[in-house]
């Protein structure tokens, strides 16, 4: 007598978890290849002090980790509002360009909140169609502002970029991102610090060979001073003096 076969409860459960085990495999190989960029930035800003170079070298990074459309990098400027991009993955040759902030609402809210800005959709988002028309004209997927901090002040924001071929940014992807800018508040006060250091040094030798030079010239002067008034053999002995 034949027997029907009935799937057990685990038989079904196995089936039913292979998308989650996939998901998960997933997620495990992102957070990876997220940790071994974050130990390669580490080690490429600890070995420059300067913040043109280090700030480049984040943005290649983690353009190149997520498949950017854009990732650009801005610090504050001096004078109020001002925000100049100071390193561009799409375009390495950019730098040093002051930007209008109200074309970037996203950007401008990063920098006066000092709050990360995370918009999954930019397609969903009505203040980016305000300022873009339709934001589905430019392939826009998702947006991410980090602003990197210093202390209690923002003095920079990471701005990231996917097109709609792109996956979208996550939760977990967007504390990354949160870690790689205090990674960059750190690099950018060290290589400030050297630049002052280097700065003090500078002015310090500027000092040394100004003061170098006033004593040359009063030696002179004195040697000038002897070779008219001390002629005769007492007088002579004074130049010994000048030692």
């Amino acid at each position: 007598e034949s027997v029907a076969y009935t799937p057990t409860q685990s038989t079904v459960d196995t089936g039913s978890d292979i998308p989650l085990l996939h998901a998960r495999v997933e997620e495990l190989t992102r957070e990876r290849d997220q940790m071994a960029v974050a130990l390669d930035i580490m080690q490429e800003v600890s070995s420059s002090l300067h913040f043109t170079e280090i700030l480049q070298r984040i943005a290649r990074r983690l353009g190149d980790l997520f498949g950017l459309d854009r990732c650009s990098i801005y610090l504050a400027g001096d004078v109020g509002e001002e925000v100049r991009m100071v390193a561009a993955f799409e375009n390495p040759e950019l730098g040093n360009l002051v930007v209008d902030l109200s074309r970037y609402p996203e950007l401008k809210r990063a920098f006066e909140s000092g709050q990360t800005v995370f918009i999954p959709e930019a397609t969903r988002d009505p203040t980016l169609e305000r300022v873009w028309g339709t934001p589905d004209n430019r392939a826009v997927r998702s947006i991410v502002v980090v602003p990197v901090r210093w202390r209690t002040n923002v003095i920079g924001a990471i701005f990231l970029r996917t097109d709609q071929g792109s996956t979208a940014f996550s939760e977990s992807d967007v504390r990354f991102c949160e870690m790689i800018a205090s990674l960059t508040a750190k690099a950018l006060c060290n290589a400030h610090r050297f630049g002052s250091l280097k700065r003090a040094n500078s002015e310090q030798v500027e000092r040394d060979r100004r003061a170098a030079l006033e004593r040359i010239a009063l030696i002179a002067f004195l040697r000038r001073l002897l070779e008219r008034y001390a002629t005769s053999a007492e007088h002579l002995w004074a130049e010994t003096l000048l030692a």
